[in-house]
């Protein structure tokens, strides 16, 4: 739900239960300050030290936010509040983020449907056989856009296409460095503007933006990125050519061979991403245009495919499995990591975790913690620049401290949402800028879970590829380029109060 421009004091919940007696003024800042440094500590505890000096289990998430909403409630109640004012704030926070919600159980019955109508595996299949040696890193890039912008998971694509693809660059005697970080930015391209993608669905909900209003706002940093990090890949081709000019066909014809043999291909099959993109582009509804995709695709599996209704079904209910294809004996492991993914339950983790989250601040949000604390610690970024500049480098520390950009979307969106109503800066900049330095960073920072996960899947170490992982790198500088010349952040649509400069 959006929220005016200007500064609002936020009414606070009323109740007829006594024990709200004490709660009635607004508690001094250390009282604000306590529930924030709890999850901190919790956070530094449970998410970096266990896991990075002593060798033990991170905690789950779910447990950091549930511990942090504990004390929160507890302090709370210490201060009067009572117990149906708490759960009223609690659940009024969750009833605003129900249309996200659907959102994100909407994304696996798409991927499911995709995959079983053979939408994805066609793009794939017809993505490798375009692939020439002159232009391995550019298509080493441009591949992984496809798919990761067709699925939404940057994991899914690097350990899918982007082994094949690695796989292909070796036989050819290219840079591997080059080649893996193409693969990496690729992903991670698709990663940010997919609807499907669960941190670009987490940055819209954490700051009551739509989700096409937000994929919208990251065109203006993520596209230019992406185009200058085509030109440099298209470059160092010819820099730094394969050493041989034709890939061993072995490395990549079992695995477009299995495809082919598990789906038939047409060009109707391009109809469901059609509906999604016509969608985004008019600014139609989300959930019904992600339901219309999806019985597309699932009469499209019906009359193309050779698999049944329950066929059909189980993918969009439990994921699309290679069992299904009951004709095939053997298929690749690398064919089972691209098509064995979706259905219902594919993101109910991250609906837990966003639950877990919405507990903790909606119990904040009855002292205005997170809004009191942003104005003491960003006191200094009075002019909507520097805040959007200090978004960014809030967004960097949060992530690189917690390795989870839901953390980061939720932690870092809700201490900002105030702060941009108060400038007039429209909020899909705010949840840009979550994403710019938030999901871009995360494989560039060693010690962060997808870093771990990229170095382990390609094979190639990190201080290989980090530096020719171009699209984040030159997002780095394009996102604050634009904060600062003003470019790109859509002032006009939401004027500045009168008092404040620019």
């Amino acid at each position: 739900m959006k929220q005016s421009p200007s500064f609002q004091p936020k009414p606070r919940l009323k109740t007829s239960t006594s024990a709200d007696r004490f709660a009635s003024e607004e508690p001094d800042f250390v009282f604000v300050l306590l529930p924030i440094l709890a999850l901190l500590g919790i956070i530094g505890y449970g998410l970096i030290i266990r896991p990075h000096l002593l060798q033990q289990p991170a905690f789950p998430l779910e447990i950091v936010f549930i511990l942090a909403a504990v004390v929160a409630v507890a302090e709370l109640t210490w201060l009067g509040f009572g117990w149906e004012t708490i759960q009223q704030s609690i659940v009024q926070k969750i009833a605003r983020a129900m249309p996200a919600f659907m959102i994100l159980l909407s994304i696996g019955l798409i991927i499911g449907s995709w995959m079983v109508s053979g939408t994805i595996p066609m793009l794939v299949y017809y993505g490798l056989k375009t692939i020439h040696p002159n232009y391995i890193y550019l298509l080493a890039f441009w591949i992984p856009i496809v798919f990761s912008t067709l699925t939404g998971t940057s994991w899914g694509s690097v350990g899918s296409i982007g082994i094949v693809l690695i796989g292909i660059a070796g036989a050819m005697g290219a840079h591997m460095g080059i080649t893996a970080g193409a693969i990496v930015g690729g992903a991670y391209f698709g990663d940010k503007l997919s609807p499907l993608s669960d941190t670009t669905n987490m940055a819209a909900l954490a700051t009551d933006v739509d989700l096409f209003d937000h994929i919208h706002s990251m065109l203006y940093t993520t596209l230019p990125s992406a185009i200058l990090a085509s030109v440099l890949y298209w470059i160092l081709g010819f820099i730094y050519p394969p050493a041989i000019l034709t890939a061993d066909i072995g490395e990549v014809e079992p695995f477009l061979r299995a495809l082919e043999t598990m789906f038939h291909f047409n060009l109707l099959l391009l109809l469901p991403p059609l509906i999604v993109l016509y969608g985004s582009l008019r600014r139609k509804p989300t959930v019904p245009t992600l339901a219309v995709s999806m019985l597309s695709a699932g009469i499209l599996a019906l009359l193309f495919q050779d698999f049944s209704l329950a066929d059909v079904l189980q993918s969009m209910y439990k994921g699309f499995r290679v069992e299904m294809a009951t004709w095939m004996s053997d298929v690749p492991e690398r064919v089972v990591t691209l098509v064995n993914r979706g259905g219902l339950y594919a993101l109910v983790e991250a609906v837990i975790i966003a639950l877990t989250v919405f507990m903790f601040i909606g119990t904040i949000d009855l002292i205005d913690a997170m809004p009191r604390v942003v104005n003491r610690v960003f006191r200094f970024a009075r002019r909507r620049a520097g805040t959007i500049l200090s978004t960014l480098a809030a967004a960097a520390l949060t992530n690189s401290l917690t390795s989870n950009q839901y953390a980061t979307s939720f932690i870092v969106g809700d201490a900002f949402k105030r702060k941009y109503d108060d400038l007039g800066i429209p909020r899909k900049v705010l949840s840009r800028s979550l994403e710019d330095t938030g999901t871009m960073l995360e494989s560039l920072v060693p010690w962060h879970p997808s870093a771990v996960f990229m170095v382990m899947t390609l094979g190639i170490p990190f201080q290989d590829y980090w530096h020719w992982q171009f699209l984040s790198l030159i997002n780095f500088i394009v996102a604050p380029t634009l904060a600062i010349l003003g470019i790109g952040c859509f002032y006009s649509n939401s004027p500045e109060r009168p008092e404040k400069s620019k």
